[in-house]
């Protein structure tokens, strides 16, 4: 396997973004509400991100978590979205968009894609719930994105692995969803990508001394309230040290 591998890891935070660049990543995903898949973050914490971190910061757009048929208004907010996202010193774009039958949306991709120029973009796993996943690379190769991001259109990477490696014929994508340092390797090797994304979390408890256990301040599967899971520095280099074939 050779020492080329990119390794690009999604994060929420200042702290996990700092992690991610200390444990070896090329990229990182910007990224608010990983618990629902990823939204688009603040202009805060990106700015705050770009002042700690020296390797490229490709930000999440992305309205809300659900599904990937926006509305008119929704589409106002993404176009926003990425001018405030390119103003401060975004170096790439990552969104995703569909129709009501699970093709690409191209007449809205082409229009975010304008205004995300000149800035590289990356599909993301909207790809992932695509009703023809062969059709809609090529759909998304002739639009122009750099890269798509997928799981092969199944649970992750690992399940969806022999997709992944009929996509490869096809088209530059980055496999990602459930990728670990138990599954990198095989997936990897069975993929022929040259990059791959992962989230590289543990858990850490919080610093609250005082804790109200009666209340909590999302919806039923949100996270713990007082677990904060961030970007580990172990777990990235692991990834990156099994990635370049070195351990």
């Amino acid at each position: 396997m050779e020492d080329g591998f990119l390794m690009e890891v999604c994060v929420d935070s200042v702290e996990s973004a700092v992690n991610a660049e200390r444990g070896g990543a090329g990229r990182i995903e910007l990224c608010a509400g990983l618990v629902e898949g990823g939204t688009t973050p603040s202009m805060g914490l990106l700015q705050v991100v770009k002042q700690c971190v020296r390797i490229p910061v490709f930000v999440m757009i992305r309205p809300r978590g659900g599904d990937f048929l926006y509305s008119d208004r929704e589409v106002e907010v993404m176009k926003a979205d990425i001018r405030l996202a390119k103003l401060h010193g975004a170096d790439g774009l990552v969104f995703g968009a569909l129709t009501e039958d699970g093709r690409i949306d191209t007449e809205l991709c082409t229009a975010l894609l304008a205004v995300c120029r000149p800035l590289p973009v990356t599909f993301h796993r909207a790809f992932d719930m695509v009703h023809d996943p062969l059709v809609a690379l090529e759909t998304l190769i002739s639009l122009g994105f750099e890269r798509v991001l997928t799981s092969g259109c199944d649970s992750s990477a690992l399940e969806g692995l022999s997709l992944i490696k009929r996509l490869a014929e096809q088209g530059f994508f980055s496999p990602g969803g459930g990728i670990t340092e138990r599954n990198l390797q095989r997936i990897l090797e069975g993929s022929t990508a040259s990059e791959f994304h992962c989230s590289a979390r543990s858990a850490r408890d919080s610093g609250m001394k005082f804790r109200n256990p009666n209340v909590a301040m999302g919806a039923s599967f949100s996270a713990p309230e007082y677990s904060i899971k961030v970007a580990d520095v172990a777990k990235v280099r692991t990834l990156n040290a099994i990635a370049k074939n070195i351990l």
